[in-house]
């Protein structure tokens, strides 16, 4: 099922996307997690940051285990690094079990890295239809129509039969390790977090019922879970008979 949800800001955004966390969370048997797979970008930032500054012990961070969708292949103390930014707009304001946190190795060999976090997955994230099961897996947008590190072009990838793969950014030649589609089609609930006017377009190219036009996140179709769109009234602002 696809949902919508537009918000007059981000703050309200984060509202959402944190309150809808800590009632799966509040759900969680206690002897499981709530996996939750995080992506980077200039908006997931923005968002985390809401999420994690003033009171956060209404969220029961003891219970969550957090993974990433992807990771450019660098330290994890660069400036590129998508765990370095939930680090500093996350991880730093939130009472989470270090082990709970399980990060891609962006500094080891890509190949090797994929292989060795899928494992990482399969002990410790519960199967569903024979595959790591998420929770809830977040997701961004980029003006392209590319999600987690699945760029135009390389739309095989979204269906590969590896749970993670080592790719290449087509523009700037950057090494990026991956989560593949059937693993983001296959969780509970599959969020885009989405703002900004410069999104509109390929919002609007995605969601609008007439649109014909396939890119890498117009193939995240889950296939038993929710499809939550979560996007400001900027990145909404070019559609037209999709809100209700």
């Amino acid at each position: 099922m696809r949902k919508i949800h537009v918000f007059p800001e981000v703050k309200q955004l984060s509202v959402y996307l944190k309150e809808l966390i800590k009632s799966k969370t509040d759900n969680v048997p206690d002897d499981k997690h709530l996996s939750v797979a995080l992506s980077g970008g200039s908006t997931p930032k923005k968002v985390f940051n809401h999420i994690s500054i003033g009171e956060n012990e209404d969220l029961n961070w003891e219970k969550i285990r957090l993974f990433w969708v992807d990771e450019r292949c660098v330290p994890p103390d660069d400036d590129d690094s998508n765990f370095k930014m939930t680090r500093n707009n996350l991880l730093v304001n939130v009472n989470i079990p270090a082990e709970n946190v399980h990060r891609i190795h962006g500094e080891n060999d890509p190949e090797g890295e994929a292989g060795r976090y899928s494992k990482i997955l399969k002990e410790n994230v519960e199967p569903v239809n024979g595959l790591p099961g998420f929770d809830i897996v977040v997701l961004g947008l980029g003006e392209d129509g590319h999600t987690a590190s699945i760029f135009p072009g390389n739309e095989s990838l979204f269906y590969s039969v590896k749970y993670y793969e080592a790719v290449t950014h087509p523009q700037t030649g950057q090494h990026r390790i991956t989560m593949t589609g059937p693993l983001i089609n296959n969780a509970e609930v599959v969020i885009f977090i989405v703002t900004g006017r410069s999104k509109a377009a390929i919002v609007s190219q995605i969601l609008d019922v007439s649109n014909t036009t396939e890119s890498p996140a117009s193939l995240v179709k889950p296939v038993k879970g929710d499809l939550i769109w979560l996007l400001d009234v900027e990145a909404a602002g070019l559609l037209k008979d999709v809100l209700h």
